[in-house]
This record gives C-alpha cells, sequence and structure tokens, in this order.
C-alpha cells in the first residue's frame, strides 16, 4: 500500500491537537484593518478549531500531521 501524499495547502493552514481534533487561524486579519475594532482584531489572533462537519475531510488531506 503507498502512502498518501499530504496536501501541502492544507498542512500550512491547519494543526492537529493533542486530542486529534484540528486547529485553524481565522480570517480577515490580513488588510483592510482600519475599520475593525482594536477588540475585534484582537479576538482575531486566536485559533479556532475546524467545524465538526468539516473535521474528516481536512483529516484525510493531513494524515501524517
Amino acid at each position: 500500500m503507498p502512502k498518501i501524499k499530504t496536501n501541502r495547502g492544507a498542512a500550512k493552514r491547519f494543526k492537529k491537537t493533542g486530542t486529534g481534533r484540528i486547529k485553524r487561524s481565522k480570517a480577515f486579519t490580513s488588510h483592510i484593518l482600519t475599520p475593525k475594532t482594536r477588540k475585534n482584531k484582537r479576538n482575531l489572533r486566536q485559533s479556532a478549531m475546524v467545524a465538526d462537519v468539516d473535521q474528516k475531510n481536512i483529516a484525510k488531506l493531513i494524515p501524517y500531521k
């Protein structure tokens, strides 16, 4: 059985936690930051978990991570 290739785009965007869930960073943080409030930008820095419906599909993209 050959090894499964890791999707490199997904590998850069997602990490697995110790419990096996998948962590992601939040969107809307790269540009046009002036209209956003300080509180909003601070909250966007925190990481988030991938939604339960997407966990299985993303786990297939990063099998060895």
